[in-house]
């Protein structure tokens, strides 16, 4: 039946039938009340209303009210929405994702540092391991060569060497000089090697003697017994290739299995 005073209204006779035939081509499933974030979070940890109560602190029906809408705002959301694990935020609001962001640990405190030196004995659960260097050879001409430094060793777990699978007999230790393996291992790390592991498996890192100076880079095998020799910076370090020839004269010291890097405070001076 038309309006005569507006061609452009209509009066609906039967507004069951208008709304059955004019249902919106999408459904709106966005939640926009707090009840039903509520009850979704509860669904989604699996809690019934008395279990969530138990876990707030509060009363069972205080959730039911929550849910059914009778209570519009709740000083206890943190701690609903922290039992159920969706987001505070998302429950509060409905702003955003409903899963909170999982955050995890990703350190143990193992215990605190005790310092020692040369006269300090070793207990029973360390080892001294002995220091190789760079040195200038007594011939001078600027010429170097490799050698385990006198009196230098270092005091090693003897659990971190049994994780790493290497004999007590076996470890050794130097000191990385240089930005090459940055930011893998950085300048002035000490680092332990395995004297046992010399054979070579491609793009393991390993310490060497080549021709008297102390390296430290991933190493490659390549067809004809020659060798590509990578380090970690390798924007500014590119990939050596070296002949079989010059392969056979790297003294392999051993498998780097342990690096440790002490950070020094901008400004502070290094203690003599």
């Amino acid at each position: 039946m038309t309006n005569p005073q507006n061609k452009h209204a209509y009066i609906v006779e039967d507004k069951q039938d208008y709304l059955q035939g004019h249902k919106p081509p999408y459904k709106f499933d966005r939640m926009n009340e707090l009840g039903k974030r509520i009850k979704a979070a509860r669904a989604h940890a699996r809690l019934t209303q008395k279990e969530l109560a138990e876990r707030v602190g509060i009363s069972q029906p205080v959730i039911s009210q929550l849910e059914k809408g009778e209570n519009l705002q709740s000083v206890h959301l943190i701690k609903i929405s922290s039992q159920c694990g969706v987001s505070p935020i998302w429950l509060e609001t409905g702003r955003g994702e409903m899963l909170a962001q999982q955050i995890e640990p990703n350190a143990e405190l193992i215990g605190v540092m005790s310092g020692w030196d040369n006269d300090t004995p070793l207990r029973d659960d360390e080892v001294a391991i002995p220091l190789y260097k760079e040195v200038e050879m007594a011939a001078g001409c600027g010429a170097t060569q490799v050698i385990e430094a006198p009196g230098r060793l270092l005091r090693f777990a003897k659990s971190t060497l049994r994780e790493a699978g290497v004999l007590e007999r076996n470890a050794a230790c130097a000191t990385v000089r240089g930005r090459s393996m940055e930011r893998l291992i950085m300048d002035g790390a000490t680092i332990g090697i395995d004297r046992g592991s010399v054979d070579i498996e491609d793009g393991e890192i390993y310490a060497f003697d080549h021709d008297g100076m102390l390296r430290v880079k991933y190493l490659y095998r390549l067809p004809g017994g020659g060798l590509r020799i990578r380090s970690e910076n390798d924007e500014e370090y590119p990939d050596e290739v070296i002949s079989a020839q010059q392969a056979s004269e790297l003294r392999i010291l051993g498998w780097v299995f342990w690096w440790s890097t002490v950070r020094r405070r901008r400004g502070l001076s290094i203690a003599k």
